[in-house]
């Protein structure tokens, strides 16, 4: 080392003006990188944590200050659960939802489930009223005594006893019948929810007993000329005004002039009859011959006669069917004597041709053999049938003419033929309107599937496939109703104008009504040609419908879908055939001359009508029916559901009895879209809209 060389301390690096140090340099503690990436990463863990925390509570609060208050009012006498698709919050029966359409469901025991889409509006608190549709109830109805015969809003179902009737929740006009017995009216509320329930109605008798001694003892009473029996307790006699004539032979009649309040006995006393001068009991077979004394009728066998002594009397017999018969007689003072007469029948040929040759021939319900036969009647009317099991009977009346042979020839048809037989093939209302005949039964496609497949182009959540099969036969109209039809029950109303193109014409169909206001046109036109009322009606206001009446309706979702869709083996998926878009006019719907006004058009398509056309303007279907694709939507019976993906056959299906929103088909000349002209396609609703109207069906028996 030199003089220059400078020896290096640790004191050479220190810091100028810091003292000076003798320590060492001491070596740095080793730390692993594993464990300082360790370190980092649960930095970076927590800062996420923290970051997820503070979008969470963003959320939150977006949603607490975006969202509205949303209170259900569901009315059902049951416990009900209820969900909300997309993001809501539950209170009990309030909810924090976010505006925009959501999908409601309820179900609660013994009642439909509820399904529907609901929208939010932006208003901070909203209320939703629902009205649960219950579930049918089963009604068994006795009476005392049995066997009275009973109707349901003047349709009959039977003699009672009736057990586990199904009927519909709602009130029933209930009316029974029993001779002897005064009428029973009164109203049935059904509770429906899968509830049994029980009615016993005690029959008020119609009758009071008439009591009286009578001298002599033994006479044979008779009301208004018929045999009544003499009990203990009197004779039984209906209420109202009557004659009680008393017999006795060798005694003249005696009549009292009768007024009857059932329930409250008479007491005549004593009645003392007047011996006659002399008496002939007459009787004859069969009974019921008329009876003339000196050519004076004096009424029908079995008589007691009093007659004049010492004087002839000329005596004469007839009844329908039977040869006359007479005799004369002279009879002493006090003298009482018997005549029975039998009457010889007249007789006519009646000669029957009978197809096929087993089925049985009877004459006013007494069996006369199989086959084709000649017989010897009577002649007086004669009740005719043949029957065959599997076949429809035939009936029919004659009046047998003796020396004038008569002949019946009956070919029975299946019961199926003579059920098509018997239905005419169009029915035509008061009103002009046709309707088509539409036999299910007849069709080889039955059940058929309602809906579309999820394959379908076009298809809408709301279309699901279900199995249905249509049994009762019903008529359609070929054509919608229109503003004139309309106009004579409701006379002011007014389809309106659209951008100055009228709707309102007298053969344009009518549009802009709600569905209340076409089932009542149904109910003021079954009235009108004598009908029952399909539909139950509470202050002008539809309630519920009777599944049993023939009067006019709106046709089932159902009907509407097998008379649009049904094509023999196969099911057509627009009105004009499988093909989108039609090739040739073949209904009205938004073409090229809409656009100004649908705002939408069917491109490359001209059918010539801005809106709506006058019905029947275009080509029918294969079954007679007109614009079924197009003109107008059109409501049908059913309320508005979806149904289940799962679900079991339907049968004849009506839906419910009431529903918030009811089930719409067809399309119409304000749409355009392929979803929309498809024959699957379905919307719903309340209200009217100036391109929808509907028209008539009702069951053919």
């Amino acid at each position: 080392m030199t003089d220059n060389d400078t020896k290096l301390t640790p004191d050479a690096f220190a810091p100028a003006g810091s003292a000076p140090t003798s320590e060492q340099l001491s070596a740095a503690t080793f730390e692993p990188l594993a464990q300082a990436a360790d370190q980092k990463k649960r930095v970076s863990l927590a800062q996420i944590g923290l970051a997820g925390a503070g979008v969470l509570i963003a959320a939150l609060l977006f949603f607490l200050f975006t969202a509205r208050s949303l209170t259900l009012n569901i009315e059902a006498e049951a416990e009900t659960e209820f969900s909300l698709s997309g993001l809501n919050w539950s209170f009990g029966d309030r909810l924090l939802v976010r505006p925009g359409k959501h999908v409601l469901s309820i179900v609660a025991e013994g009642y439909h489930p509820y399904e529907q889409t609901i929208t939010v509006g932006n208003a901070d608190t909203q209320q939703l009223d629902i009205r649960l549709a219950p579930l049918p109830g089963t009604v068994s109805i006795t009476t005392q005594p049995e066997g009275a015969a009973i109707a349901l809003d003047g349709l009959s179902l039977g003699n009672a006893p009736l057990t586990e009737l199904v009927l519909e929740a709602g009130s029933y006009a209930l009316s029974t019948e029993q001779p002897r017995y005064q009428p029973w009216q009164g109203q049935l509320e059904v509770t429906g929810r899968n509830q049994s329930q029980s009615v016993d109605i005690a029959l008020v008798p119609d009758w009071a007993q008439v009591r009286f001694s009578a001298t002599p003892p033994t006479v044979i009473a008779s009301v208004d000329g018929e045999l009544a029996e003499i009990t203990a307790e009197g004779v039984s006699v209906l209420s109202g005004n009557h004659d009680l004539t008393l017999n006795a032979a060798g005694f003249m009649p005696t009549t009292v002039t009768l007024n009857i309040v059932a329930g409250i006995d008479q007491d005549l006393g004593a009645i003392t009859l007047i011996p006659a001068d002399a008496t002939l009991t007459l009787t004859s077979t069969p009974a019921g011959a008329g009876v003339t004394v000196d050519n004076t009728f004096v009424g029908l066998t079995p008589l007691i006669l009093p007659l004049s002594p010492g004087e002839r009397h000329g005596i004469s017999l007839s009844k329908a069917g039977y040869r006359a018969a007479s005799l004369s007689l002279t009879l002493k003072r006090g003298e009482t004597t018997r005549r029975a007469v039998t009457l010889e029948p007249e007789l006519g040929e009646v000669r029957f041709a009978i197809e096929p040759t087993e089925a049985e021939v009877f004459i006013n319900g007494e069996a006369m053999g199989t086959g084709s036969q000649t017989l010897s009647l009577p002649a007086v009317p004669q009740r005719v049938e043949v029957r065959l099991p599997g076949y429809a009977t035939f009936e029919t009346e004659v009046l047998p003419k003796p020396g004038l042979p008569q002949q019946i020839a009956a070919t029975l048809l299946t019961e199926a033929a003579a059920r098509k037989a018997a239905m005419t093939a169009t029915v035509t209302t008061p009103l002009g309107q046709t309707l088509v005949l539409v036999d299910p039964a007849t069709e080889t496609q039955n059940p058929f599937t309602m809906g579309a497949s999820r394959r379908d182009p076009g298809r809408r959540a709301n279309e699901v496939e279900h199995p249905v099969e249509l049994r009762r036969a019903f008529y359609i109209a070929s054509t919608e109703t229109t503003n004139a039809q309309f106009r004579q029950f409701e006379a002011g109303h007014d389809s309106g104008l659209i951008e100055s193109y009228s709707l309102d014409r007298d053969h344009q169909p009518v549009a802009g009504i709600s569905w209340q206001q076409a089932a009542s046109f149904c109910n003021w036109l079954s009235r009108l040609e004598g009908l029952p009322p399909f539909y139950r009606e509470n202050q002008g206001i539809i309630i519920g419908f009777n599944p049993s009446s023939t009067g006019y309706r709106l046709p089932s979702e159902a009907e509407w879908a097998f008379a649009a869709r049904v094509d023999g083996d196969l099911v057509r998926r627009f009105a004009w055939g499988n093909d989108f878009p039609p090739t040739t006019v073949a209904t009205n719907v938004a073409d090229n001359t809409s656009a100004l006004v649908t705002g939408r058009i069917l491109n490359g398509y001209t059918d010539q009508f801005v809106v709506s056309a006058p019905v029947g303007s275009f080509p029918a279907n294969h079954r007679g029916l007109h614009d079924m694709g197009g003109n107008v939507a059109e409501w049908v019976h059913d309320g508005y559901r979806i149904p289940s993906a799962n679900a079991q056959l339907y049968i004849d299906p009506l839906g419910a009895q009431r529903g918030d929103n009811y089930t719409i088909r067809g399309g119409s000349w304000a749409l355009s879209r392929l979803s929309e002209l498809r024959l699957t396609f379905r919307d719903y609703g309340e209200r009217g809209r100036d391109d929808l109207g509907f028209r008539i069906a009702r069951y053919a028996e």
